[in-house]
């Protein structure tokens, strides 16, 4: 056997495991008990060990040195790429520091799930500074091996290839236009009389409307489903997606745009290329083309007036309301396209939602870079969000510093995909309109020309081109955040 075909072996044992680890992920944060917490986390920070050990086999650099030399074709060439990047990234680290992470990151992130609704500060920085503490010296050892900052180490994890010296350029400018465009819709839509959702609105219900917009979107169920959880997320494997939103009875715009949005992350593990699958190359490129697809099916479509029409019709069946009129389709458009400076990034409208990142990646970076400690993060907080957004949450952390999941298991890097992702979504409908006609199949109930675009564009590739050759193959030019700005200019201001 090749070298090239032992790693792939290799890696599809890895790949089998870390499956297992999705499904009790999952579990987890759906259906897992209280009780089970303590026994979970022992499992899984032993299943992270068992995994971080099969990535560090001592015979696979001689495999990888051996494969380089061997006579590939692209794709294998890719895949070996790819091996190799996420070998590297294992390799680096003690097989102590993983343990000890995740134990940290599960007792964090349980407590939390409390901590958060009694506005428990104190009890959340308890746990949370072994978590930080770890992170950084994760950060430290990764920086070290690649040469970079510690923070751009953690980024490389999420968003290969990308550096805050990047982000910071793209950030700042969207800081220039950013506050002034959200004050301007927020003046244009003041005289709009939009009617809040008054009734009751029962789970049930509102978990079977959710199925019938996932079924518009051609969401597999013979390889996904649908659950609940306290955070809305999407995990699994692509063969078995789960993705999860939650309920509130008052009222039933959050919990549908939340399936919408998650079943953007589906369909493109559900389209990730299968003769691929069990390799990194089969894989979603980064989580800022992972989020490009759930912000193109929450913003880029499910935002238009011909798919609010769909959502309105579908909601007024649900809820037997035909003559409520707060299932109008002008009403429904301007719920889900109301500008509101508010605190809660999950909740927050499609224009403010670039201001919640971007304070949370400038913290997220000082802290992985040791300029500020985790016990200033409240106050910075605060100071940020008093000047992006008007607001102040000293003294309110479940609104503020504690309202996120991510930083709980130490995700730092993460949080720029959220707003990287919504510029490459409105580049990629930019580039999808040049070819498709994408109102039309809207309109007409029948999306397969748009997912055909993405599966042909984005899904099928996996990761065998990087971020930049993936996009600027899409799309003809590589990110360009103007797309983004003409995107909001023309929904909030034309």
């Amino acid at each position: 056997m090749s070298a090239f075909n032992k790693l792939v072996k290799h890696s599809q044992k890895v790949s089998h495991f870390n499956h297992l680890s999705a499904i009790c992920g999952w579990d987890q944060a759906a259906v897992m008990p209280v009780g089970g917490a303590k026994a979970r986390s022992e499992a899984m920070a032993e299943l992270s060990v068992h995994i971080h050990g099969l990535m560090t086999q001592p015979q696979l650099e001689d495999w990888f040195a051996e494969a380089e030399t061997e006579s590939l074709n692209q794709e294998q060439h890719a895949t070996l790429r790819e091996m190799k990047r996420q070998w590297q990234q294992a390799n680096v680290l003690p097989e102590a520091l993983v343990e000890a992470k995740s134990l940290a990151g599960s007792k964090c992130e349980h407590a939390w799930r409390t901590q958060r609704k009694e506005n428990d500060w104190q009890g959340f920085e308890k746990n949370w500074a072994e978590v930080v503490r770890l992170s950084q010296e994760e950060a430290q050892i990764r920086a070290e091996s690649t040469g970079t900052t510690p923070y751009d180490a953690m980024l490389d994890i999420y968003e290969p290839g990308t550096t805050s010296e990047a982000l910071d350029r793209v950030f700042a400018d969207v800081k220039t236009w950013l506050p002034g465009m959200i004050d301007d819709a927020i003046e244009k839509q003041r005289g709009d009389l939009v009617l809040e959702p008054n009734g009751f609105y029962p789970t049930e219900r509102q978990k079977a409307l959710g199925l019938d917009v996932m079924k518009l979107l051609q969401f597999d169920f013979n390889h996904g489903r649908l659950d609940e959880s306290v955070h809305p997320f999407c995990g699994g494997v692509p063969s078995d997606v789960r993705i999860t939103t939650r309920y509130n009875q008052d009222e039933f715009i959050q919990s549908l745009m939340g399936i919408v949005h998650e079943t953007g992350h589906a369909r493109y593990e559900q389209g990730l290329p299968r003769h691929l699958a069990g390799t990194p190359a089969g894989e979603a490129r980064s989580m800022g083309i992972h989020e490009s697809q759930s912000l193109f099916f929450e913003m880029q479509l499910g935002r238009t007036p011909a798919f609010i029409d769909h959502l309105a019709h579908l909601s007024a069946e649900h809820f037997a309301a035909h003559n409520d009129r707060v299932f109008q389709v002008a009403n429904i458009q301007k719920l889900y396209t109301r500008v509101k400076k508010d605190f809660i990034r999950v909740d927050a409208d499609e224009l403010t939602y670039p201001a919640h990142v971007i304070l949370r990646y400038e913290i997220e970076r000082d802290l992985m870079n040791g300029n500020i400690k985790h016990t200033d993060v409240p106050e910075l907080w605060d100071e940020k969000m008093r000047a992006s957004l008007g607001l102040s949450t000293k003294g309110n952390y479940k609104n503020g510093c504690m309202q996120d999941i991510h930083w709980t298991d130490g995700a730092f890097g993460y949080f720029p995909s959220y707003t990287l992702g919504a510029m490459y979504a409105a580049q990629f409908m930019a580039a999808m309109k040049q070819t498709v006609d994408v109102d039309a199949a809207i309109r007409s109930g029948d999306l397969t020309p748009v997912f055909t675009w993405l599966s042909d564009n984005i899904w099928s590739k996996g990761s065998t081109l990087t971020t930049d050759e993936l996009v600027k193959q899409a799309t003809g030019e590589t990110l360009n955040a103007k797309h983004f700005r003409t995107h909001l200019t023309q929904r909030y201001l034309g």
